[in-house]
């Protein structure tokens, strides 16, 4: 076993055979040292100079690839000189890899391709178009405060960052970002108050503060409070981003502060975009996930990841880039050791960067598939996108179409919603739209919640379908609910001035109450079945219809 593990890193078969020997052949890591170890001290000879820097080994590609290593140098790597008699390798697409310093080597795929200016957004033309409030207000360096509003991935950040990129002048702002994820009371006190003494300085030279609030919606009254009066008195240019509805999250003095912009769900040709221009980009794009190997990416996996992600980028980018390591960690790395010239002199470039081969790798749909492991849902059991859907099916299933009610309640069921929520939906539905058209309705909804109580997710998937399609194809009738709501509104409004139950509706079930009058003059109905004298409403209300 320990044998072919040491072969499977690239070894010959005599060396892993002598390093077994040597470590007592139970140890793959002595084993790799012992070889590695001998193969520096062959490789020196007396005339070199002892502090000279060792030759790299030809088997270490190999071990990083196997052992995992996927960490990359926080520097670009360096270029060396190897001389051997073997051809170099053909030129890379850019001839030298333009991996950047300021990208930390962990940064993930979505955070290195973040848009630089505004005219690298994709999918929010709406808001960015060159006659649009935004570009007009960033063109003419006028920047108003905002909210951004809009689902996961879909450029909130991106935006707000790339604003004081694009702006006429850039140099004019200073950029703040916090998250109300993480940020607390001092933290946002630190900002208004170092951004009011940049404002009363009153030095030529001093910048405006742009600040970036993350997930704003967590932050709790007065919170949001401490802004408005900096937001007033211009000391900040404010952006808020949030997910969620700003009407219900956010304080109104806020909103009357601020514009609200929504931003729209990528549709599949922008997230396509999107992840062709990281595969493109040889300076963050994907190459520096796989430690600068020239890599592919097949048209079926492009559209997978961008008709998968539901419109959040950040979902696609980062699924492509844990595709891409898969299908780097599976291709084989051939011994080569390359002569490798000066740029100026014309030669082929390549980069001690642990990829020794001319091979390219192909990131192919199984990839992309295994990266994905399932479709992403947009959905929020407490949020905004919970409100939509249940609103949907309940308007489905009001104008009788079936197919669509089952496919709502899909939606929900896939991504998480509670059943018995759904099934308590179901019920009020049965008494409020169906009603008396279909008395039973309401029967088989209450059947329906007890299935679900019973069963459970995911078993009960079928029940909750049944009872969504009953309701839906039933005949429908809103007179009941459009009866309580009229006498409800009658009582509000005291249009009967709420007057006392007549004397002869009262109970009288002592002698005292009999004396004063009550039960005096009821007929009971049993006994006269033909009787219509009887009046059942206050005199106010004599006449008074509530069911159509």
């Amino acid at each position: 076993m320990e044998r072919e593990q040491l072969l499977s890193m690239g070894f010959p078969d005599d060396l892993a055979s002598q390093a077994l020997a040597a470590t007592g052949g139970k140890s793959i890591l002595k084993a790799t040292e012992w070889i590695l170890g001998r193969n520096k001290s062959d490789s020196q000879t007396p005339d070199e100079n002892p502090n000279s820097s060792p030759s790299p080994s030809p088997f270490q590609p190999k071990l990083d690839r196997f052992f995992h290593f996927q960490s990359k140098p926080s520097n670009p790597p360096q270029i060396q000189k190897q001389h051997c008699d073997t051809p170099s390798l053909p030129s890379p697409p850019s001839k030298r890899l333009r991996l950047e310093a300021e990208n930390s080597p962990h940064q993930p795929l979505s955070e290195r391709m973040r848009p630089r200016t505004v005219d690298d957004v994709v999918g929010q033309d709406h808001l960015l178009s060159h006659k649009s409030l935004l570009r007009s207000a960033i063109d003419s360096n006028r920047l108003p405060s905002i909210i951004l509003w809009g689902p996961p991935g879909t450029g909130k950040t991106s935006i707000a960052k790339a604003i004081v990129n694009s702006s006429s002048q850039p140099s004019s702002y200073r950029f703040v970002s916090l998250s109300a994820v993480t940020a607390g009371v001092k933290d946002v006190r630190d900002v208004v108050e170092e951004a009011r003494k940049i404002k009363v300085s009153k030095n030529m030279n001093s910048k405006r503060t742009l600040l970036f609030v993350d997930e704003v919606h967590r932050f709790n009254k007065s919170q949001q409070d401490s802004f408005l009066p900096v937001i007033e008195d211009g000391s900040i240019v404010f952006i808020g981003a949030t997910t969620e509805n700003p009407s219900f999250h956010l304080i109104t003095p806020l909103l009357s502060r601020c514009r609200v912009l929504t931003l729209n769900p990528l549709q599949p040709s922008h997230v396509a975009s999107l992840l062709n221009r990281a595969v493109a980009d040889t300076g963050r794009g994907l190459a520096w996930s796989v430690g600068g190997a020239s890599i592919e990416v097949s048209d079926e996996a492009i559209d997978f990841l961008s008709s998968h992600c539901d419109g959040d980028a950040r979902v696609a980018l980062n699924a492509l880039e844990i595709s891409a390591v898969t299908a780097a960690a599976r291709v084989p790395i051939k011994q080569s050791v390359c002569r490798v010239e000066e740029e100026e002199h014309g030669e082929s470039l390549v980069e001690n960067n642990g990829v020794g081969s001319s091979q390219v790798t192909t990131v192919t749909l199984v990839d992309a598939k295994e990266a994905l492991q399932s479709k992403h849902l947009a959905y929020d059991k407490a949020g905004e996108e919970h409100y939509n859907l249940i609103s949907a099916l309940h308007k489905s299933m009001r104008g009788s179409d079936a197919d669509a009610s089952i496919y709502w309640l899909a939606r929900m069921l896939e991504g998480g919603e509670e059943p018995l929520y759904i099934a308590r939906r179901l019920v009020r539905f049965a008494s409020e739209d169906v009603g008396l058209a279909d008395p039973n309705a309401l029967v088989q909804a209450v059947a329906c919640y007890q299935a679900c109580h019973f069963l459970g997710m995911p078993e009960c998937n079928v029940n909750l379908a049944q009872c969504v399609a009953y309701l839906a194809l039933a005949p429908k009738s809103v007179s009941v609910y459009r009866a309580i709501l009229a006498a409800q509104e009658v009582v509000r409004e005291s249009v009967g001035q709420n007057e006392g139950v007549p004397l002869h509706l009262r109970n009288a079930p002592t002698k005292l109450m009999k004396e004063l009058g009550y039960g005096k003059g009821y007929i009971y109905p049993p006994d006269n079945p033909f009787s219509s004298t009887q009046n059942y409403l206050p005199p106010s209300l004599q006449g008074y219809k509530f069911l159509n």
